[in-house]
């Protein structure tokens, strides 16, 4: 069972820079958050839910019950969002395609994917690990991965708030302390107790920095590639996706090969450390000359 999940698809991108939109600069961050923490809350909530429902009143019932849900989140959008939300105009395809040839934005990008697929490379073997290495029975598991993912909502509000300023500095603290803490579970994940701390503690920080990636990838965007904002918010849901992939793959090798699962943290704290550097670098480059904006 899975409690948490990446921001999976376009209208999550598109999502991003409304809930930006809404607010005053110095909130952005923080309505971003407040729009990802429904997809955290829906799925720790939803997946137990739907069981329930599928298990009473039969699987066709749980689709219903999706439908259902929908309709209302389509009914409440058009109801309540405002119409006088700024459009930018339609990207064209040259500049969808120089999003990808913007260094700038290739940096967050890489700053993403690693930062997110660094705890991947433990969460996907994070129930074996809890068995195998803590010691904790099969039937306990579930409940320390709902621990994990009440841990990470709280992550994600607190990552708007301190993001809302200045995200690159804010990353570059939360991504110290998510290295820091995934290296920290190598030596704790042998006893129950200091696991379950350290547990919460990187349930916290694994999804604390997504609003500031996000935040930060648009206001980039609008600045090196004003035309394909939406496009640059786009990649980036892309980057936590391939993050999580990659992540998910490395893991696999590493508990195939002699080091096993308990040496998944401490890999994963590598991929961490290297999305710190890649926000350390993105952080002097924000300090130059400002370069003039291309919108052809």
């Amino acid at each position: 069972m899975k409690c948490c999940s990446s921001p999976a698809s376009s209208p999550f991108s598109v999502g991003a820079t409304i809930a930006a939109d809404l607010v005053p600069a110095n909130r952005r961050a923080s309505a971003i958050a407040l729009m990802f923490m429904g997809l955290t809350v829906a799925i720790v909530t939803g997946v137990p839910l739907g069981t329930v429902i599928g298990q009473t009143f039969g699987w066709r019932a749980t689709f219903w019950a999706v439908a259902g849900l929908g309709a209302i989140a389509l009914t409440a959008i058009a109801a309540l969002l405002p119409s006088t939300l700024s459009k930018a105009a339609p990207a064209s395809i040259l500049d969808q395609v120089r999003v990808l040839g913007s260094g700038r934005l290739l940096l967050v990008f890489g700053m993403t994917a690693l930062g997110y697929g660094g705890t991947f490379v433990t969460f996907t073997f994070l129930a074996p690990m809890l068995e195998e290495v803590t010691g904790f029975a099969a039937s306990s598991v579930s409940l320390v991965l709902v621990l994990y993912g009440l841990a990470i909502a709280a992550g994600n509000i607190v990552g708007g708030r301190i993001a809302d300023r200045n995200p690159v500095k804010a990353l570059t603290i939360l991504f110290a302390a998510q290295a820091a803490v995934l290296a920290l579970f190598t030596l704790t994940s042998v006893s129950a107790i200091p696991a379950l701390i350290t547990l919460a503690a990187l349930g916290f920080l694994s999804f604390a920095n997504v609003p500031g990636l996000q935040l930060y990838v648009v206001q980039l965007a609008k600045q090196h590639r004003p035309g394909a904002v939406d496009v640059a918010s786009a990649l980036n849901i892309a980057a936590f996706n391939l993050g999580i992939a990659a992540g998910a793959w490395i893991g696999g090798l590493v508990v195939a090969s002699p080091l096993g699962l308990q040496a998944t943290p401490w890999v994963g704290a590598i991929l961490v450390a290297g999305a710190l550097v890649l926000t350390l670098i993105s952080s002097m480059l924000d300090r130059r000359p400002e370069p003039v904006a291309q919108t052809a």
